[in-house]
């Protein structure tokens, strides 16, 4: 049997083995910059040629290597003590000289991302997300762990089998520019695990300033070891890459923009670990013929107070009732506009356009973008086959309007258009709401907004992320993880004669 060697040389034009019986020629920028070391990885399942440099390799690889040395001791640590972890943290972030370090950290980010072009909405620390972090630390403070907890026991003659949940092991977090994720997800050490973060360029400064003066003196004052929690010291996407491929993990968590997310989630697919992904976002509304105006109306508005994943993106209108519902649904969108200072930016789905009235297709508003203030008309015509298409809008809120025949139709575009994450229906008839709720391939179902869709409105505990349907429904677990949600079972069988 052959042996591999280490690659030395990558001549440009190298063709690359994809899939199995295809091929793919490297990409001459990869080649160019290819050094003996760097590792050359075939995405297979989006068709990319990525160059991982030695030292970001080098950086995943003891990072992994300290947390998995470290979580020995951590999945036989007391709860005690990992409470007191917790509890340390959220003391940690209460201190106003800690915090003033964090935000001044925070501020130059915050410039940083600026000067870029590139979305501050959700970097920008603030009252609110200081408060939900120390909310959330000490939510798992108090939280009960899976490990040794019995979930299933089955009695059999003169023996017993249990099923007993147990700690994982070392999950990966690669997620986009919020500081508050970096506390939110260490709620994986309440059952014993260890976690290595990687955080891109916009918020890095910022998550090196939480765990320097805040994560990591709380590890030590709990007797945990320092890799217990690990941060990618890295703005490169290689450092990502890298750490995904290492099989020594046991479950990767990926949150972000959709591209990048999905070669991510390959990334680690490849390489024998389980994964939980979140790409892309965009709720949908449908009002059925029955729906009260004002129900509807109200359910738009409290959709759209700002720009996150479960944020209302496409708002799905029977045509019978167009010309009374489509008022309705403008006025919620401008009174959604106005509780942020705004306008609003609405898309038509084309063959819609008439329910409209004509002048909104003339008039020009000014769209808060990630690059600044731009001109543009307040409607826009949008191709069906673009109907899940996500507006990441800033602060001007941005939404997709079609006009369907009924509620069947609004179901059978959602299936195949969007990317199956929320669906909700207005709608007075309760058997309507059990076939809506059997139809939609929807993760999350609702009767009214859509904001709901978070761990800690929901489930009243952070989230690690929230996973949509798009690419086949989940195996074992809802659509949220949390951090009480990564664990292991084991069974275990006890006699009771001795044989």
């Amino acid at each position: 049997m052959p042996k591999p060697t280490p690659l030395s040389v990558l001549p440009k034009g190298t063709r690359l083995l994809c899939g199995g019986d295809l091929t793919i020629e490297v990409p001459d920028e990869v080649a160019e910059r290819f050094r003996p070391g760097d590792a050359v990885v075939v995405v297979e399942a989006t068709a990319e040629v990525l160059l991982i440099p030695e030292a970001e390799r080098r950086l995943a690889r003891e990072a992994v290597g300290s947390a998995e040395a470290a979580f020995a001791s951590v999945s036989a640590a007391s709860d005690a003590a990992i409470s007191r972890f917790f509890e340390r943290f959220a003391e940690q972030l209460e201190s106003e000289a800690i915090w003033s370090a964090i935000e001044q950290a925070n501020h130059e980010d915050v410039a940083d991302a600026e000067r870029r072009d590139r979305s501050t909405t959700r970097l920008a620390t603030s009252a609110d997300m200081r408060r939900g972090m120390i909310a959330g630390l000490r939510g798992w403070a108090r939280a009960p762990s899976r490990r040794g907890q019995v979930l299933e026991r089955v009695e059999h003659d003169g023996w017993t089998t249990e099923l007993v949940g147990a700690a994982l092991g070392v999950v990966a977090f690669v997620f986009e520019g919020r500081p508050n994720v970096l506390a939110d997800a260490t709620g994986v050490v309440r059952g014993g695990n260890c976690v290595v973060f990687r955080i891109g360029r916009d918020a890095l400064r910022t998550a090196k300033a939480i765990m320097r003066s805040a994560l990591t003196p709380a590890l030590a004052d709990a007797g945990l070891p320092e890799g217990t929690v690990r941060l990618l010291e890295s703005a490169e996407h290689a450092a990502g890459w890298a750490l995904f491929g290492d099989r020594r993990l046991s479950l990767a968590v990926a949150r972000g923009s959709g591209p990048a997310v999905a070669t991510l989630g390959a990334i680690a697919r490849q390489a024998g670990v389980p994964v939980s992904l979140h790409g892309t976002g965009g709720a949908w509304i449908v009002a059925a013929q029955s729906a009260r105006a004002e129900r509807l109306g109200a359910a738009i508005a409290d959709s759209l107070d700002r720009k996150v994943c479960n944020t209302l993106n496409t708002l799905c209108l029977p045509r019978a009732r167009a010309a009374e519902l489509v008022p309705v649904a403008l006025r919620a969108l401008e009174q959604a506009g106005q509780r942020l200072g705004e306008p609003y930016k609405l898309h038509i789905v084309e063959g819609s356009e008439q329910f409209l009235p004509a002048e909104l297709f003339a008039r020009e508003v000014a769209v808060h973008r990630a690059h600044g203030v731009v001109k543009e008309r307040q409607v826009e015509r949008l191709p069906e086959a673009e109907l899940g298409h996500e507006w990441e809008w800033e602060r001007t809120p941005e939404v997709t309007l079609t006009i369907v025949d009924d509620v069947d139709h609004a179901v059978a575009l959602f299936n195949r258009y969007s990317p199956q994450f929320i669906a909700s229906l207005v709608s007075e008839q309760p058997d309507e709401h059990e076939r809506f709720y059997a139809a939609v391939n929807a993760a999350f179902v609702g009767d009214g907004q859509t904001r709901w869709v978070d761990g800690q409105k929901a489930l009243d505990r952070p989230e690690l992320g929230l996973s949509s349907w798009q690419s086949g429904r989940l195996f074992g677990r809802g659509g949220i993880l949390s951090g009480d949600g990564v664990y292991t079972v084991r069974t275990r069988a006890q006699t009771r004669d001795g044989r």
